[in-house]
C-alpha cells in the first residue's frame, strides 16, 4: 500500500484546530437549553449498544451533509431552524470533529463535543437507552 498524504489523526487534528469544541461538562450544563440541537452522527448499532443523550437527533454520518443541504432531496428541516446552536457528536470526537470541519466548508455553522459520548455517563450525563424489541 502506497504511504498517505496524510493521516486520518492528522485531519482530525487540523479540523479540530478551526472548530468550535464544546467539553462535556459544559454540554451538560446546557442539556435543558432549548436552543442547542445534540446531533449523534454514531452508527445506530452504537446507540443501540451504548445508549444515546436524551433529546438528541439521530443524524447517521454518511447522510449528514445531505441532511444540511437544503437543496438536496434528503434535507431535514431540524437543520433550518435559525437561531439554533448545533452540537454533533460522535464516540470519542474523531469522526465528529471531521464532520463539523466539513459541515463549516459549506456554510453550515455548528460545533461538537471534543470527547464525544465516551466521557457523557462518566461526567453526569443522562444517558436513555432503547428498550429490546
Amino acid at each position: 500500500m502506497p504511504k498517505l498524504t496524510i493521516s486520518s489523526a492528522q485531519m482530525v487534528q487540523n479540523a479540530r484546530a478551526r472548530i468550535e469544541e464544546v467539553e462535556t461538562a459544559d454540554l451538560i450544563a446546557k442539556l435543558d437549553d432549548p436552543d442547542v440541537v445534540i446531533v449523534d452522527i454514531r452508527d445506530i448499532r452504537e446507540r443501540q449498544r451504548s445508549g444515546f443523550i436524551p433529546g438528541s437527533f439521530h443524524a447517521p454520518r454518511g447522510m449528514i451533509e445531505f441532511w444540511v443541504d437544503p437543496d438536496s432531496p434528503y434535507f431535514k428541516d431540524i437543520f433550518a431552524q435559525d437561531g439554533r446552536t448545533f452540537v454533533f457528536h460522535c464516540a470519542s470526537g474523531w469522526r465528529s470533529a471531521l464532520t463539523v470541519a466539513t459541515l463549516q466548508d459549506m456554510g453550515f455553522e455548528a460545533a461538537h463535543l471534543k470527547e464525544g459520548f465516551s466521557t457523557w455517563e462518566k461526567q453526569g450525563g443522562p444517558v436513555e437507552t432503547l428498550s429490546p424489541s
